[in-house]
């Protein structure tokens, strides 16, 4: 679960538990208010101590859920959210009593919060012109020109026990004999019965011995008689190709997210040319990551 969204998840998971509790003691002499049509993002669902609570806000944080709450229906979701917010509301105020709000520890994650939330929006809006069909297509078009394409190979082979036995078959597809008819009635291969085709592969393939005669051959030519650990074999390479290029639809993930990633970091570089950032000539050490300790202030 992403770690942002968590605590929302915890607490509505919370709030959940208890709205199921209180409807599961709700007397019938209690009646649900009434349903109303009339509303808009500002429209206040609740007020805590003067503070009120809006349609807005409840909607805010029903996006940050994750997809597994978010598709609980309506219903649910709705009434859960407000109980959620109420109590948070309630929490917050109780934070702030006890001077919780003043401490660096939270000041520093508001600080963080609010510039997470701010940073995401520039983010969103970077995204939403970063891809098109037509960077698709260039970008695909640039990412299979640089793609090392081999040559494959369709091949037929007649398998036979011995050397003298692939001698007859070589003269007989010399003297005009079809390599099929001759794959179907010798061959002791299993693609024998059809003629003894391989169908397509690529270098490396086959046994070293019959990859270096394929690789050897002209298209059509019947090759001399050639031992592998199976045996005897005469080969003829029907049709050779480059390996095929992977479909548009197959990398498209990959594209998409490069050109999100290409996108964002050209804004974030123009941002950084044009901002004014210094740093410390000494450096912090990393460790204070781990040395220093927010929850003492």
């Amino acid at each position: 679960m992403n770690k942002l969204i968590a605590p929302y998840a915890i607490a509505f998971a919370l709030t959940l538990s208890g709205t199921a509790f209180a409807q599961d003691t709700t007397t019938p002499a209690q009646e649900s208010p009434e349903v109303t049509t009339d509303y808009d993002l500002d429209t206040v669902v609740a007020t805590v101590d003067g503070v009120d609570i809006t349609v807005a806000h409840v909607i805010a944080v029903r996006d940050r859920l994750p997809e597994n709450y978010r598709s609980l229906p309506p219903e649910v979701l709705f009434p859960g959210l407000v109980d959620q917010l109420i109590d948070q509301q309630l929490l917050a105020e109780a934070a702030k009593e006890t001077g919780a709000d003043e401490t660096r520890r939270v000041r520093v994650q508001l600080d963080n919060e609010r510039r997470g939330v701010l940073s995401n929006e520039t983010i969103a809006s970077i995204l939403e012109d970063a891809v098109t069909e037509d960077k698709i297509t260039s970008a695909y078009e640039a990412l299979t020109a640089e793609m090392t394409r081999t040559t494959e190979y369709n091949a037929s082979h007649i398998l036979l026990e011995t050397e003298e036995e692939a001698l007859e078959v070589v003269a007989a597809l010399n003297d005009g004999g079809d390599f099929e008819t001759l794959a179907q009635e010798r061959s002791t291969g299993p693609s024998g019965p059809t003629g003894g085709e391989l169908g397509w592969f690529g270098p490396g393939q086959m046994v070293p011995e019959f990859d270096a005669a394929v690789q050897s051959l002209e298209v059509g030519t019947v090759s001399e008689p050639v031992q592998t650990q199976f045996g005897w074999h005469v080969i003829v390479v029907n049709e050779t190709r480059l390996s095929p290029l992977p479909p548009l639809e197959q990398i498209r993930p990959e594209i998409v997210g490069q050109l999100n990633q290409d996108a964002l970091q050209a804004h974030i570089d123009s941002l950084r040319e044009g901002a004014d950032i210094t740093t410390p000539e000494v450096a912090i050490s990393p460790e204070a990551i781990t040395t220093l300790d927010l929850t003492n202030e």
